[in-house]
């Protein structure tokens, strides 16, 4: 099996949409009239949760029309928030298919299959024309890419010039191992994590000047207390996380957070320019 066979086999739940339709239904939401607001805890599962989200668009300086790729797009949060806030023509892919489905599943019960769609593929051979994208996403996905050098080059072919490539990627941030079962990962065989100077040399290399990168670090924390804190009171779980990832999600998000909390990790974002 190849590592991008063992990447998709990893988040393949099997059952995910009925699964998420029943804990929206449990939710007491209109499963058949959803709102983006409706999705909020169980279609976006990076550090940061949608906050980062919100901080990320608008430091990529999006507008109305703009053609805009997410690479790794899971279930679709990101790119519907992009879509529905500023207007973007989004274009999804990800390597697993059941994400794909259950992504085009939601963003239609949203309203937005017009502007939003999603197609199954690998972020190392994309299926899009060359400069046909004005920006270009990737979230928490380059964790389970070793090849990164080819991943930019490939974005940096379907952006147009002078367009804009945002990253936010959990990033290494000194040595140490790192305590698995992880979000991306049970195990290292499909863990490729790597430093913020791993990074700016491969983007520099790839055609890309980096304009911006900040530690989200402080944001990932503070919201992991406050969701501890509600669970300790019993104000709510986190039942879409619970959802994605199965029986150890207590155990990987736990390892995530501990590991950043304590400067092993960090959840990195970069916005940078194709030259």
């Amino acid at each position: 099996m190849s590592t991008e066979e063992k990447v998709a086999s990893h988040y393949t739940h099997g059952s995910l949409e009925t699964a998420i339709l029943q804990t929206l239904v449990d939710n007491g939401k209109d499963i058949d009239n959803l709102r983006i607001r409706d999705l909020a805890g169980v279609d976006e599962f990076h550090l940061g949760r949608h906050a980062a989200t919100v901080d990320f668009a608008r430091d990529l300086d999006l507008a109305a029309g703009l053609r805009l790729a997410d690479i790794g797009s899971g279930l679709g949060g990101p790119a519907r928030h992009f879509a529905d806030s500023y207007g973007c023509i989004v274009s999804g892919i990800d390597l697993t298919e059941e994400f794909v489905q259950v992504a085009n599943l939601l963003t239609a019960r949203c309203g937005l299959a017009d502007q939003v769609s999603f197609r199954q593929g690998s972020a190392l051979a994309l299926p899009f024309e060359s400069d046909s994208f004005d920006r270009a996403t990737l979230i928490h996905v380059g964790m389970n890419i070793e090849d990164k050098a080819r991943l930019f080059a490939e974005i940096r072919r379907i952006l147009k010039p002078g367009g804009r490539f945002g990253l936010y990627e959990i990033m290494q941030m000194r040595d140490g191992a790192l305590p698995y079962p992880m979000p991306w990962a049970m195990e290292p065989e499909t863990s490729f994590v790597c430093s913020p100077d791993v990074y700016r040399s491969l983007l520099e290399k790839a055609g890309f000047a980096v304009e911006l990168e900040q530690d989200r670090s402080a944001l990932a924390i503070r919201l992991a207390h406050e969701a501890r804190a509600k669970a300790a009171a019993g104000e709510g779980r986190d039942t879409g996380f619970r959802t994605l990832m199965g029986p150890r999600a207590s155990e990987r998000s736990s390892n995530v957070n501990m590991s950043v909390e304590a400067g092993l990790l960090a959840p990195i974002e970069m916005i940078a320019r194709a030259v």
